[in-house]
């Protein structure tokens, strides 16, 4: 079982939206993070893209290349591209640049997004959500297998005996799809033999076994075999030594931003009792103490048979020297626990 960090450099407060960090204090703690990661032997640091003022990584690729300066071993990945607002060759020069920069050690993890700010910004229109992904994605894979490409589409200028470069160190580079919850989504990674992430931030997790089956499906009918295509999970959390200390150095801020994000979108205010069914052993929450959140990610990885788990730490902006103590439990108790019992 791999495990790792994921982030949006989340810049406000669990107060009134104020802003807690300025947007350069916060991506040097990022930088903070992905070495202390690196340095307690997590597996991977994906770094979201957004394009708000709450969230301070518009740009994933070049703090991850700031980071790959600084680590080691830890693979690099966005957590999402948004690869519909943007052009297939540039985010494949991005990330091969970042995999030679690494020395191997990029992945690129693509997704439509769960924020929409980035398709007005770049002259994109929502009407095109799903076609956008699709065509986006079947070009970005003609470029990872193919140094010179032929191409025609409908959003994008074609492309015409075209080289691109540079080649990434891997060869394939790594491409995961990201999905929130769209079976179209899960089948098309599958018929193209991508790994899925799953982001699981809210309901019942159980529910999630049916994506896990679908993908496993969608490989099989494409030839593919399973047993070579990972599956990964995303989801909200924090660690501490007792549940108690976790429950009151998350929630203030976890609160406050998904009732935030939730006035945008017509959710309903985030509620304590929300927030405690969601940190049960079968809420989506995973909170608590090392060994509850070992436990947990444990039940997830017999349920959905994955390969991955990706702790998104700081939903809030929950203060600095917490998030480093999380990255510390991951990396020690509870990977030992989870390497125990898969050693049993």
């Amino acid at each position: 079982m791999e495990l790792g960090i994921t982030t949006f450099a989340e810049t406000l407060s669990d107060g009134d939206g104020s802003p807690v960090v300025s947007h350069g204090d916060r991506l040097h703690q990022v930088l903070a993070e992905v070495v202390r990661a690196d340095e307690v032997g997590l597996d991977i640091y994906a770094i979201g893209e957004h394009h708000r003022p709450d969230f301070a990584a518009s740009a994933p690729a070049v703090i991850l290349a700031a980071a790959a300066s600084v680590t080691k071993n830890i693979r690099l990945s966005p957590a999402v591209s948004v690869l519909s607002s943007d052009d297939p060759v540039r985010v494949f020069q991005q990330f091969a640049t970042l995999d030679l920069i690494s020395s191997g050690r990029a992945e690129l993890l693509v997704g439509r997004g769960s924020f929409i700010e980035s398709f007005p910004l770049f002259g994109y229109s929502l009407n095109d959500y799903e076609e956008l992904f699709a065509e986006k994605l079947d070009l970005l894979l003609a470029i990872r297998d193919s140094e010179t490409v032929t191409w025609a589409g409908k959003f994008r200028p074609p492309l015409d005996n075209q080289s691109v470069y540079p080649r990434p160190q891997q060869n394939p580079l790594p491409i995961w799809v990201g999905v929130g919850g769209t079976p179209e989504s899960v089948i098309r990674a599958g018929h193209r033999g991508l790994p899925v992430a799953l982001a699981i931030i809210g309901g019942s997790p159980d529910r999630f076994s049916i994506f896990s089956k679908l993908h496993r499906r969608s490989l099989a009918e494409a030839g593919f075999s399973a047993s070579d295509v990972p599956l990964a999970v995303h989801a909200h959390g924090h660690i501490a030594a007792t549940t108690e200390q976790a429950v009151e150095e998350f929630y203030p801020s976890y609160a406050a931003a998904m009732t935030r994000i939730g006035r945008e979108r017509g959710w309903g205010p985030m509620t304590r009792e929300q927030f405690d069914l969601m940190r049960t052993p079968e809420g989506s929450l995973v909170l608590g103490t090392p060994e509850e959140v070992a436990a947990k990610i444990m039940r997830w990885k017999d349920i959905l048979d994955i390969n991955r788990f990706m702790l998104h730490i700081s939903v809030g902006t929950m203060g600095h020297a917490a998030v480093m103590r999380t990255i510390d439990h991951l990396g020690g108790e509870v990977r030992a626990i989870i390497s125990a019992s898969e050693n049993r």
